[in-house]
This record gives structure tokens, C-alpha cells and sequence, in this order.
């Protein structure tokens, strides 16, 4: 290095030239998985949203599967009384005659993983499907099992 004038190491250093294209193809592929996680987060929330939604309207129809005869009279009013087998039958009537539901094919592997009363006054239900993210990356996974699980209470008014 003592052998090179002092003027040509200053203009070396000064020399930034293709310095920059390494810059703007990291910050690209950082770019662009960003986007793809975005995409992916997005989709699983989105997803897990509707499947919640046909959780809840489930449980809704299994806390109205009771009988008028299994009506009790309490010092409250009358209280319907669920049971664990009614529960589960008319969840899974109305996820296999919904449009939405097993059937269709809307959700990749729905199923009811639990429909049932605990107390005989609410019905709770829980469904689980498979989510596959929009566009496959090494960042997110091939594929995950997702449920929702919605309580719902039926009550004269």
C-alpha cells in the first residue's frame, strides 16, 4: 500500500459504485417476506374469524334444540333444559345442511370437535379446520389446524 499514491486510495474510497445494488436486493426480499407474512397473518385471522362465526351460529342452534316438554318452571321464570345428545344432533344437522359447513368444502376439514351442554341452560360448541396460508413460503407453515369455539345461551325473554 506504500507503493500507491496517496490521491488514488482517496478516490477508491470515494468510489462507491455497485455498492448500492446489494443494498436494494436485500431490502427487497425483506420487502417482499414482509408482505408474505402480512398475507398469511391476514388470512389465518380472517379465516379463523369465519370459522368462529360458524361456531357461534352452531351453538346458537344448539341452544335452541331443546323440547318444550323439558321446559322447568323455576322462581326465574321458565328454563329451558339442554341436553348433551339434542346439543350435538342439531349442530351437527345444521353444519351438514349449511352452506358453509362440512359439505361444501368452504372449510378444508371441518369438525366438530365438541358440542354439548355443561350446565343444561347454554350450548357450547367447538369446530376445528385446517387453514393453508394464501401463497406458500419458507416463513409460514404449509398448513395448520385451526378451531373456534362459541358459547351460546337460551333464554325466554
Amino acid at each position: 500500500m506504500t507503493g500507491m499514491p496517496r490521491r488514488s486510495l482517496r478516490a477508491a474510497a470515494r468510489d462507491d459504485e455497485g455498492s448500492t445494488l446489494p443494498l436494494v436486493i436485500f431490502y427487497g426480499f425483506l420487502a417482499l417476506a414482509l408482505v408474505l407474512i402480512v398475507a398469511a397473518a391476514s388470512s389465518l385471522y380472517l379465516e379463523r374469524k369465519r370459522l368462529f362465526t360458524l361456531a357461534d351460529d352452531a351453538a346458537l342452534v344448539g341452544a335452541e334444540s331443546f323440547e318444550l316438554d323439558s321446559v322447568a318452571v323455576t322462581g326465574h321464570g321458565p328454563r329451558p333444559v339442554l341436553r348433551p345428545e339434542q346439543v350435538r344432533t342439531a349442530v351437527t344437522g345444521y353444519l351438514a345442511g349449511n352452506p358453509t359447513g362440512a359439505e361444501s368444502g368452504e372449510f378444508e376439514g371441518l369438525v366438530v370437535e365438541r358440542a354439548t351442554t355443561v350446565d343444561g341452560a347454554s350450548a357450547t360448541v367447538t369446530v376445528s379446520a385446517v387453514w393453508h396460508p394464501p401463497v406458500l413460503t419458507v416463513f409460514v407453515p404449509e398448513g395448520m389446524r385451526i378451531d373456534a369455539t362459541a358459547v351460546a345461551r337460551s333464554v325466554f325473554g
